[in-house]
This record gives structure tokens, C-alpha cells and sequence, in this order.
């Protein structure tokens, strides 16, 4: 069976540094932000070219955490809009209706799945604050028309760099083409941790001061308590496994191109509509996404031929339950998008005769 995504065998390949970093920790006796976690914050920062990085917990508390802080700032108050693509993964909208602030859909760009920019501007009212634009599948958005409309309307820009580890626009890097960024270190991710991790980045100081506060229970300093704070904190643990592991994003990066490379020039077959990459540098390929009209069959097939694959995602947004008073909402272009999307097996630890098995059996399709 050709896996998914073989976390094992992406684990093995580092096994010996991840014991090593862990026995560090152990004999240190310091668990809860201490310097395994200025480290990676240091590291993780440079490797964005941002000023700083803030370790959390989770994704998805780096997305709200930002919010939150722009609440506590001033910037934003309940009630305000933020732009975000009909098309995400839940976490992108939870985030915003968390802060109780108003997550206003727009429609993706059928050919890369990102947010349309094309749409965004009709979307903004006297109450928009910022867009959040998602990175889906780890291919950036069109971030250079997004940033020309934040400008004109004096908008943040809350990048959702999940999948977007290592992308890159006009030497830029995802994490820093916006005013803040929300990254998960899920174990699945192309930089993944042994367990949630998450992080923020930013060039803004005062946003950055204001992070490290609320995700400590809202305390710059021990028992004084600033802000109406949670806990959030990346640990020690995570922190130098994952120092451990962005060594090796840029090679790994480089593995996942190379096998995307390989399905785009491989796979001939008119049943399926393959993904449009609109640079190189754009796209760290953290799924590698088809669409099909009879999705459920072509599964079926792929595992009958011992070929795993997963839906990202099978629902919408604005159909789950969890945001019913949407669910009489039509967003045609995200509907299509969920009910043919297909993903195919890629990581660094993809054999070539794995590779070619795949593109051999979907052309027999």
C-alpha cells in the first residue's frame, strides 16, 4: 500500500537528532518557555525573514491570538469583518467568529483554489478590518494584488500560512507578506511537530509584545496579569523537535516539488483536471490536490490499487453545522471545488517507483 503520508518513515529519517533534542531537554529540567523555545523563535523567525516569531500552541490559537491582540490594541472591536476564502480548512473561519468579529466569505479562484482577488473588494464595507488570506495546499495567494488592496483600504493582512511553509514570492517568504501570520506545526504538516505546536510572525513589535502576553494567561511578568489571558504556549519538548526539523524544510521542500514535477508531466488523463502552479518558488506543494467529476469512484479505484489518498475537504464552510445560519448561502465555485477534490500521496519519503505507480494507474483510469 502506497500511504498517504507516511509520518514513520518522515520521523525515522531524523530519529537519532530528535532523541538527541529530546534527552537535551529532559537533562535541562525546563519545560514551559525556556531556551529551546527562544531558539526555535529565533530560528523560525530568520528562516521567514520576519522580526519575530511567537511559539503557540496550535494553529489555530496563532490565527486568534493575532485577532485578539488587534482587539486589545485597539484596531478591531466586535462586530468588525474580516475577509476570508469561502474554501478552508474550519480553523481559518474559527478564528475569527472566536473574537467575535464577522468572518464575511468570498469565493476561490477555481484554477488555484486560493481567494479570488478579483471579488475581495466588492466584499468590503465600512466594517472591514483585514483580509485573511489562506495559502491552501501550500501555494501562496496573489499576494501582490492582495497587499495593493489591503493598501488602498487601510486593511491588515492576517496571513494563514498552515500549509505555506518555505513559500516564497519576490524573495519574500510566507510569514511575512502581510502584518501577521498564523503557522501550524500539526504532525502532518511539511514542518510538523510531535504533537500541536503552532506559531505567529510579525514585524510589528507591539503586536508581537501583545501575543506573548495573552497566550501566558494575558502576562508580560509573573502574577501580574495585563489582559483577560489564556494558555498557549509551545513547549519546551516541540520547540527542539521542531528546531531539529526545520534543518531539514528546504531539502524536504525540494523532495515535494520534485514529485509534483513528476505527477504534473506524468499524469495524461482527461478525467482528471490537474492543479495550476503559478511559480515555482510559490508553491511548497504540501497537498497535491486534483479534481475529478466522480470523485468517489476514482478513490475506490486508487485503493483497490493499493494507493491511499484523502478528501481536503469534503464539506464547505457554510454547510457545517457549526455556521447553520449560512447554510442557505450559495458559494457555487467552493461546492465544486469540495465535491471533486482529490489528494494524492506526496512526501519526502515517496519512493520514484511509488511515484510512477501512481501516475501509471490513474492514466489506466
Amino acid at each position: 500500500m502506497i500511504k498517504f503520508l507516511d509520518l514513520y518513515n518522515i520521523n525515522q529519517l531524523h530519529k537519532a537528532e530528535l532523541l538527541k533534542a529530546f534527552e537535551r531537554v529532559i537533562d535541562s529540567g525546563w519545560f514551559i518557555m525556556g531556551r529551546e523555545l527562544k531558539q526555535f523563535e529565533a530560528n523560525f523567525a530568520s528562516s521567514c525573514g520576519a522580526k519575530h516569531a511567537v511559539g503557540v500552541a496550535n494553529g489555530l490559537d496563532a490565527l486568534i491570538l493575532i485577532i485578539r491582540a488587534y482587539k486589545e490594541m485597539g484596531l478591531f472591536k466586535d462586530g468588525d469583518e474580516i475577509l476570508v476564502p469561502s474554501n478552508t480548512y474550519v480553523a481559518s473561519i474559527l478564528a475569527v467568529s472566536a473574537n467575535n468579529l464577522v468572518p464575511v466569505l468570498v469565493e476561490p479562484e477555481l484554477s488555484t483554489f486560493n481567494i479570488d482577488p478579483s471579488l475581495i473588494e466588492r466584499h468590503i464595507t465600512k466594517k472591514t478590518k483585514a483580509i485573511l488570506p489562506v495559502h491552501l495546499y501550500g501555494q501562496l495567494c496573489n499576494m501582490e494584488v492582495i497587499q495593493s488592496i489591503a493598501k488602498k483600504h487601510s486593511l491588515k493582512i492576517i496571513e494563514d500560512c498552515a500549509q505555506s511553509h518555505g513559500a516564497m514570492l519576490n524573495n519574500k517568504f510566507a510569514g511575512n507578506l502581510g502584518d501577521a501570520a498564523g503557522f501550524s506545526f500539526y504532525p502532518g504538516k511539511n514542518l510538523g511537530a510531535l504533537g500541536d505546536a503552532g506559531a505567529v510572525t510579525t514585524n510589528d513589535d507591539s503586536l508581537a509584545e501583545t501575543v506573548r502576553a495573552l497566550l501566558n494567561y494575558g502576562s508580560h511578568v509573573k502574577y501580574k496579569n495585563k489582559y483577560k489571558g489564556v494558555n498557549s504556549r509551545l513547549d519546551e519538548i516541540q520547540a527542539a523537535l521542531l528546531s531539529v526539523k526545520l534543518n531539514y524544510l528546504g531539502s524536504e521542500t525540494e523532495k515535494r516539488k520534485y514529485i509534483a514535477n513528476k505527477y504534473l508531466e506524468g499524469i495524461k488523463n482527461s478525467k482528471i483536471v490537474l492543479p495550476l502552479c503559478t511559480s515555482e518558488s510559490s508553491h511548497v506543494w504540501h497537498l497535491f490536490v486534483i479534481r475529478t467529476a466522480d470523485r468517489e469512484t476514482l478513490q475506490q479505484y486508487l485503493l483497490e490499487n493499493e494507493i491511499q489518498t484523502v478528501i481536503h475537504y469534503p464539506i464547505p464552510p457554510h454547510h457545517q453545522e457549526a455556521y447553520k445560519e449560512w447554510k442557505y448561502m450559495s458559494f457555487p465555485i467552493s461546492e465544486q471545488i469540495h465535491r471533486e477534490v482529490l489528494s494524492l500521496p506526496i512526501s519526502p519519503v515517496m519512493k520514484t517507483e511509488e511515484v510512477e505507480k501512481v501516475i501509471w494507474v490513474l492514466n489506466q483510469y
